[in-house]
């Protein structure tokens, strides 16, 4: 307990101190997020948080974690490696929809085929055990890119993606503690810590973004801690086990992987990538109705304890029926949301004219003169 602690604590320091210095560096070099008719800031924000986030949980994992103990987790660390130079290429120059999902293939390569994170079975979810090969294969690839893609997605408002992160790390990092496993323990609480000190300063008003450097590890990560808990809660032979591993797993990452879920579908149906950005997602619904950023934040984040509290209370119904109950919960919310009607006056942002400065081809730019005069006009 007192080593995991001490870990956590590394990483909360690494990112607390690394956090204030790329500030310093992004004003000083005058790399930028600029706002455009998409993005809900209004205003110039660094966006290389992520590197913040990824210094103070690699380290302190690295500190934390023997390697020859665990042998797996120095294909976790190459992974998260790869995941990382993605997210800051992405956020510095922007990368092509299918160069981000070639790369991260790869990552879920390299976690699959060496580091043995794959779904083997699906723990008796509607009558199905042990998986083909081939199926598991395909669904192991298909989940670790959903989750990274669930966390990269939802990091849309302030304080959001690293509100749910730190959830979801806590709470897998706590069965792992429960369940006397202290290394995946360390891996998660490892990122609590360095999401607690990032969100010092993402809070609304932001003074700094994850960027995709951060929720695409935020992800990554998730996606290990998920997969793992799935395999290990639902067997007998462990210290904690647990009935309905798998809703279980689901509902802890339910706002996230239910709101990508539904987005993909959405724009598969009309045609569109799944990647194509659009205004669909449930923080974009609840701007829409008035809310904003904390009060989103916080809706997210209470509705995501909800449905942990309501797989962990129903998990005697079995996985089946305990999934389908959340799915129908979360459905029944989502349709009252949006009855809910928006209100009469739009926001000064959408009534504001777009503006030809903002067609960038970078998500990171420098701020010119031109578009500092053009920021205060």
């Amino acid at each position: 307990m007192l080593h995991v602690l001490l870990t956590a604590s590394v990483a909360f320091i690494i990112t607390f101190f690394a956090i204030p210095a790329i500030i310093t560096v992004a004003e000083q070099k005058k790399l930028f997020d600029i706002p455009d008719a998409r993005k809900l800031h209004t205003r110039p924000i660094a966006s290389l948080g992520g590197i913040g986030i990824f210094s103070g949980f690699f380290l302190a994992s690295l500190l934390g974690i023997s390697v020859k103990a665990y042998p797996e987790f120095q294909f976790f660390f190459a992974a998260a490696t790869m995941i990382f130079f993605i997210g800051i290429n992405d956020d510095m120059i922007v990368m092509s929809p299918m160069r981000k999902f070639i790369g991260q293939v790869v990552a879920a390569a390299v976690l699959i085929h060496l580091g043995e994170i794959r779904i083997t079975s699906m723990h008796g979810l509607f009558g199905l055990e042990q998986l083909p090969d081939a199926v598991s294969l395909a669904f192991s690839y298909m989940t670790i890119i959903v989750i990274i893609n669930a966390f990269n997605l939802i990091d849309g408002i302030d304080g959001l993606a690293g509100t749910l992160g730190m959830l979801t790390t806590s709470v897998f990092g706590t069965y792992f503690l429960m369940a006397n496993m202290p290394a995946y323990a360390v891996l998660s609480f490892s990122m609590t810590g360095s999401l607690l000190a990032f969100l010092i300063f993402n809070y609304n008003p932001a003074k700094i973004f994850m960027g995709d450097t951060g929720s695409l590890l935020l992800g990554l990560v998730n996606a290990i801690l998920a997969i793992k808990f799935i395999s290990v809660a639902d067997s007998t032979n462990v210290l904690l086990p647990m009935e309905s591993a798998v809703a279980i797993g689901f509902s802890i990452l339910m706002v996230p992987l239910s709101d990508t879920l539904r987005v993909f579908s959405i724009r598969i149906l009309r045609g569109r990538s799944p990647f194509t950005p659009d205004r669909h997602h449930i923080h974009h619904l609840l701007l829409d109705r008035g809310l904003n950023h904390k009060y989103i934040t916080l809706c997210c984040l209470l509705v995501n304890v909800f449905f942990i509290a309501l797989a962990y209370f129903s998990r005697g119904l079995g996985p089946t029926y305990t999934l389908l109950l959340l799915c129908t919960v979360a459905t029944v919310m989502l349709a009252a949301l949006l009855l809910l009607k928006k209100p009469v006056a739009e926001t000064a942002a959408s009534a504001k004219p777009k503006s030809n400065a903002l067609a960038v081809h970078t998500k990171v730019v420098p701020i010119t003169k031109e578009t500092a005069i053009a920021e205060n006009e």
